[in-house]
């Protein structure tokens, strides 16, 4: 994920797949219903859109920087015929309302973050859940701190996960 800093794009955040579990455990945790909307700051290879459409029955809307990865999310998304539930924005996320989010998932960095903090604070409605993998958004009261253990034969938590109530 890169942000606009004045002078061109800079990238604030590397892509990095959340594993398959570790994305359901964070749409559980924010409690994800049918019908709610989904938005995946960085949205990579568009994996979490699609989980939140195809097991948790949302819409889900990526918002990724990086154009191959758009290709990459839209061929996938065209394949399982899922256009009508998920949607990719090729764009920086800083560009693109959150308002309509009722959940806004991110695995981005505790810098990264902090630099998208204003913008979610200024945007998102009341109610609205942010989980985050790994990271805390400093400032930021959790509602739920979740030690969690993709491979239960490694036998100790491999993940953090984060979940905040606006």
């Amino acid at each position: 994920m890169r942000m606009e800093d004045g002078g061109g794009s800079v990238f604030i955040s590397p892509f990095v797949a959340s594993p398959f579990p570790v994305i359901r455990r964070l749409l559980t945790l924010a409690e994800l219903k049918p019908g709610e909307i989904l938005y995946d700051l960085g949205s990579g290879d568009g994996r979490t859109v699609i989980m939140a459409a195809q097991e948790f029955g949302a819409i889900g809307v990526g918002i990724e920087l990086r154009e191959d990865l758009v290709k990459q999310s839209l061929k996938k998304i065209a394949q399982l015929k899922l256009e009508d539930r998920v949607k990719i924005i090729h764009a920086n996320i800083f560009d693109v309302d959150l308002s309509p989010a009722d959940v806004v998932y991110m695995y981005l960095t505790t810098s990264a973050n902090e630099k998208v903090r204003p913008k979610l604070e200024a945007e998102l409605k009341k109610g609205a859940r942010v989980v985050s993998h790994d990271y805390e958004i400093v400032g930021w009261k959790a509602a739920k701190v979740e030690r969690f253990c993709e491979n239960p034969r490694l036998g100790y938590p491999t993940h953090t996960l984060y979940l905040y109530r606006r």
